[in-house]
């Protein structure tokens, strides 16, 4: 008997509630029957403009409600949503947009003209305007739901596909990850069993609405009637005035937004008193700015999250018991979530007893149906039974997972392998530095040099040997940095904010081969 899917959660809900306002985005506001009358519309609008069950749409926009409605679409069966970074290279966009076989894309007036610069050659139809602006399209989206009878589709099956998320190819060309709606349920099922979302929750939309990591969020809060406040693009100033605005309660960032946030000239602890809940993860969180986040909220409930888009996002948590109570997991990814088992694996599938570093390799009922068109990369990915993550870490004798590198990140260096993000930590702890990234560069004596580009924040300053000096104090002899980059301007971050150590590296590994990619 079926019951993995949205229609499930959503529809009893908006039954339950359908008159409390519960969609906020600047101007517009909409009660819960209002959403749904919305959503149904543009499941028939996407039927008249030839997308069915199975076929893929895109959508290429700012956050906003009508991302979220795209998203309830496809997820009450109206197609299959292929969400696009909004950082992506015009060849990355033509790639996606072609290999999805994509004939309808959503798009707003900042990314319409890209969208009609490939549209020709990738073979888009039809073009769906969200919002006002003078730029490129075929139909306005209120026009296309006004003209459109609402209808809710009929349930899906579980195994039906429900997104196609491509990630970000850090080497090579993307991969789309095929996700269906049973994966994207039971995702939602351990995720709910330790967040624990209610009608009370006022959630704030804030990280990348086409990123995994806010799925929870996306389909877990309208599921437990709570309220949604949409942010269309990070500001930290304009984070501070939705809190005291809208009493927000809940709220995913990663830490690069957490750091902007923290050091925002007109942050002060008591304009986010309504927050109890606040999620981080996606990328390392440095240890200093974790200390100066709990300093600053000691009554605030934390979580990490930790998982990939090829696992419907969340695989493990950790949580505010192990927050507030410090200590060494305080740098752990935390414990799986029910359903989830762990293992670390050597480089020949070995399982790695605890506390030794190897692969770290998951089993779950949330994972991707397949890489899309690419079945050699799916069976590597899950070779022996397992989803190999690409992240290197440990388990400790209690089940908590430490996270030590991304496998590609770590530099191996006179026959030593250095953790990028341990490096990290211990030039971040520096009361000078802003940001951080430790990369691998070519190195005739060692093979690979740990290099360090750091960001130094506003009025202060420091210089390489202070820096040299510092980590010294922290890490071994052979991991401090070689050399150290002095820079005044951010460090180039992906649309999931992650800082982009691809293009960080690429300067020094030009007409090069590095034998960790």
């Amino acid at each position: 008997m079926k019951e993995l899917v949205y229609h499930r959660m959503l529809l009893p809900t908006v039954e339950r509630y359908a008159d409390r306002p519960a969609f906020f985005d600047g101007e517009y506001r909409a009660t819960f029957s209002q959403h749904l009358d919305r959503v149904a519309r543009l499941s028939s609008g996407l039927r008249d403009l030839g997308v069915r069950a199975d076929d893929r749409f895109a959508v290429m926009a700012l956050n906003g409600h009508q991302f979220l409605e795209c998203y309830h679409a496809a997820f009450l069966g109206a197609g299959v949503i292929n969400p696009l970074n909004l950082r992506l290279a015009p060849k990355e966009l033509e790639y996606i947009l072609a290999d999805s076989e994509t004939k309808v894309c959503f798009t707003d007036q900042f990314f319409a003209p890209v969208i009609d610069k490939v549209r020709e050659a990738v073979g888009i139809e039809h073009v769906v305007m969200i919002g006002d602006g003078d730029a490129p399209h075929d139909v306005r989206y209120e026009d296309l739901l006004a003209s459109a009878t609402p209808r809710i589709p009929d349930e899906p099956e579980e195994d039906d596909a429900a997104v196609l998320m491509y990630t970000g190819g850090t080497t090579g060309l993307p991969k789309g990850v095929l996700l269906d709606h049973r994966a994207e349920m039971l995702n939602l099922y351990h995720v709910m069993q330790v967040w624990r979302f209610s009608p009370d929750d006022v959630f704030l939309h804030q990280t990348p609405m086409f990123h995994a990591a806010s799925m929870g969020g996306m389909l877990g809060v309208p599921a437990q009637g709570g309220t949604s406040v949409f942010l269309s693009l990070f500001d930290p100033g304009r984070v501070l005035e939705l809190c005291e605005q809208h009493s927000i309660t809940q709220t995913v960032m990663v830490p690069t937004m957490i750091g902007m946030l923290l050091n925002h000239s007109e942050f002060r602890p008591e304009r986010l008193a309504s927050l109890d809940t606040l999620t981080y993860g996606a990328s390392p969180m440095p240890a200093a700015l974790l200390d100066q986040l709990l300093a600053n909220f000691p009554d605030l409930d934390v979580f990490q999250g930790y998982g990939m888009t090829e696992s419907s996002a969340v695989l493990t948590a950790l949580g505010p018991e192990e927050h507030r109570a410090r200590g060494p997991r305080l740098r752990s990814a935390g414990r799986p979530l029910p359903g989830v088992v762990l293992s670390i694996q050597g480089p020949n599938g070995e399982i790695m007893p605890s506390g030794e570093t190897g692969e770290v390799c998951a089993r779950a009922g949330n994972f991707m149906r397949e890489y899309w068109k690419k079945p050699d990369a799916t069976a590597e990915a899950f070779r022996d039974g397992w989803y190999h993550s690409g992240d290197a870490g440990y388990i400790d004798p209690d089940g908590y997972l430490f996270l030590v590198d991304r496998v590609k990140d770590i530099i191996v260096t006179g026959g030593e392998n250095v953790y990028s993000v341990e490096v990290e930590n211990a030039i971040a702890a520096h009361p000078a530095v802003e940001q951080v990234a430790v990369i691998g560069i070519p190195s005739e004596k060692w093979g690979e040099a740990v290099h360090a580009i750091v960001v130094v924040r506003a009025g202060a300053t420091v210089t390489e040997s202070d820096i040299v000096e510092h980590t010294r104090e922290w890490i071994a002899g052979f991991k401090v940095p070689k050399s150290v980059e002095i820079r005044t301007e951010p460090l180039p971050l992906s649309g999931a904010m992650k800082v982009l150590k691809r293009e960080l590296r690429e300067p020094y590994w030009a007409g090069r081969d590095r034998a960790v990619n």
